[in-house]
């Protein structure tokens, strides 16, 4: 059972704590790599939950890469600013019953670009509260009171400067949105901006892989972050887990979201893997035993990784009683292999390049990807035509 109960916003790095099993030493992992896609630099989200804009906003420098624009520094503050107005709007809709927070999902950036477009970082830094980094708590917490008294309707008649309230007190913590700008030299509107970039969010999906739902149809995912009730293509695991192949494999990357509260996973370390055993069938002395997926040197048996082994129905049980949960996004940008031949992705967080000694990536296996994905989004062209004709794309 997981030790830690995690809200629905995503991990970040400021405050993040590791258990002191994360912390002994096991046997080193040497990487080789198999396939990597060109990036751009590892960003930090600092103390904000606004993972999904910058996994995503990544995800996007990423793809313009692979289609021949400059490499660019994108505003993720930008996105994140927009969508603060769009919860406001459906949390007031809702009489108040939805989910208005920092947290996500990929989507949410694709929302925002295909009516407002994207801006580079030195355009909008969204930060006009006199801290040196980012922190959002004060502001989402003001905003939501604001909300929660004017569903109340204590006029007796919902005034229709609420929006314009909500706005201005956002626009004060962040700064008012980008109209026009000039970069190098000529003048864009955000969404003539990325447009000449090239970038088309009508390109890109979202898929996911649950069994309660139909195979190969749209489903409404039901977690806290899709607070915009988006649908993804609902795939069986070993499909999903071909599509993120196939993509890395021929050049595209991929946008995850997934579960990281596992004890097996560490950013220290630079890598996550699954517990050797399923905790149901484990006694304390075999929990003392194993050690992130690595038998215990002091035993007799030599080290040896053990991850146990992932099924639909193991990811469907894990996520019916919250084993696994949407805690963060990343993106991924490789394959890598370990000294033992065990594959691993190339993960690019988004805790600061000065967060790990790998500068800011960390490796996930395969089975730990295959248990703890929750969803992942890609371009069109990176799921195989197979997948693609069961999908009706």
């Amino acid at each position: 059972m997981k030790k830690i109960i995690i809200t629905s916003m995503c991990l970040s790095l400021w405050g993040f704590s590791y258990t002191q099993a994360q912390e002994k030493s096991v046997e080193e992992k040497k990487f080789t790599t198999v396939t990597e896609v060109k990036t751009t630099s590892v960003k930090n989200q600092q103390s904000t939950g606004t993972c999904w804009a910058f996994a995503t906003m990544s995800y996007i420098e990423t793809e313009l890469l692979r289609m021949g624009a400059p490499e660019l520094d994108l505003s993720e503050m930008y996105i994140v600013r927009e969508a603060y107005s769009q919860k406001a709007k459906r949390y007031f809709r809702l009489h108040g019953k939805g989910n208005y927070s920092e947290g996500g999902q990929a989507h949410d950036v694709l929302n925002v670009v295909k009516t407002h477009g994207f801006v580079p970082e030195s355009i909008y830094q969204g930060n006009k509260y006199g801290s040196d980094f980012h922190i959002h708590r004060e502001m989402v917490k003001s905003t939501k009171a604001m909300m929660d008294e004017i569903v109340k309707n204590p006029n007796k008649k919902i005034t229709p400067v609420w929006f314009e309230s909500v706005g201005g007190v956002l626009d004060t913590y962040m700064g008012k949105l980008t109209e026009k700008f000039t970069y190098v030299g000529k003048e864009y509107t955000p969404q003539s901006f990325s447009e000449e970039m090239g970038f088309n969010p009508d390109d890109y999906v979202e898929l996911t892989s649950y069994n309660h739902h139909p195979y190969y149809g749209k489903m409404n995912l039901e977690i806290p972050d899709n607070w915009s009730d988006d649908l993804y293509y609902n795939l069986p695991i070993d499909e999903l887990m071909e599509v993120m192949n196939n993509a890395l494999n021929n050049g595209f990357s991929v946008c995850w979201d997934g579960d990281v509260s596992e004890k097996g996973f560490s950013h220290r370390k630079g890598y996550a893997v699954l517990p050797a055993m399923k905790e149901t069938d484990m006694s304390n002395s075999e929990i003392a035993k194993w050690e992130d997926g690595v038998e215990n040197k002091t035993e007799k048996t030599p080290a040896k990784q053990l991850e146990p082994t992932v099924d639909q129905d193991l990811r469907q049980k894990t996520f019916n009683n919250f084993q696994t949960t949407d805690d963060h996004l990343m993106h991924l940008t490789g394959i890598v292999k370990d000294q033992n031949g065990i594959v691993y992705y190339k993960t690019k967080n988004s805790w600061a390049d000065d967060s790990n000694k790998f500068g800011g990536y960390l490796n996930m296996s395969e089975a730990y990807v295959k248990l703890k994905t929750v969803a992942i989004m890609v371009h069109k062209d990176a799921i195989p035509k197979n997948i693609k004709k069961k999908l009706g794309l």
